[in-house]
């Protein structure tokens, strides 16, 4: 069973998803109890919502069907990567190839602009019809940075059943939330109290 794609997350934001926009879009799929499941890329709506939220497009892109499938597309190549990651597998030759083209399609170099009443700027050209290709790009690249830099050791799958999400581990903390906390420490004491002979 799903629930209604919004462009509010039923959870906040989980450790290291500021820091990288790829742990934030790996995590716009998320499991709940009881089945339930939000999908913040559900829509073509959802998906402007969210891209735009993130700076990844501007305020008046209208996303498209295929646009939408493109992006769940990668989201699910760069959760495959992450979890090769954390499980210490080779990665799917497909996840490695989707990344690459994405990463590879657009320059990534920003070009010097000069505006006659505000002076020099630097902006990466992104013509409207290369939205998509500049948002796969800088997701890529964010997922290619967190699985390459100093952050990949503590990059981590929240350990309360059923939640798919992951985040930057900080101490012992392997939940993504407060609340995904307190649902493994009340199964866990469920668990003891419930054992036979206890």
């Amino acid at each position: 069973m799903s629930e209604p794609s919004t462009a509010e997350p039923p959870l906040p934001p989980a450790p290291g998803a500021g820091q990288y926009v790829a742990l934030d879009f790996v995590n716009s799929a998320i499991a709940l109890p009881n089945g339930h499941f939000v999908d913040l890329l559900g829509t073509p709506a959802a998906t402007s919502s969210w891209l735009v939220e993130r700076g990844l497009a501007p305020a008046d892109v209208d996303v498209q069907e295929m646009c939408a499938t493109q992006l769940r597309s990668m989201r699910e190549h760069l959760r495959s990567l992450c979890a090769s990651r954390v499980a210490g597998l080779p990665a799917l030759p497909t996840a490695l190839s989707a990344v690459n083209d994405a990463l590879s399609r657009v320059p990534t170099a920003a070009l010097l602009h000069w505006d006659e009443k505000d002076g020099p700027y630097r902006a990466v050209p992104c013509p409207t019809n290369e939205i998509l290709d500049h948002a796969l790009a800088t997701l890529a690249a964010s997922g290619a940075d967190l699985l390459t830099g100093p952050d990949a050791e503590r990059l981590t799958q929240c350990g309360s059943t059923p939640c798919n999400r992951y985040l930057l581990r900080h101490g012992r903390r392997h939940w993504c939330s407060t609340r995904c906390g307190d649902r493994a420490r009340a199964a866990r004491a469920y668990a003891r109290r419930t054992e036979p002979g206890t």
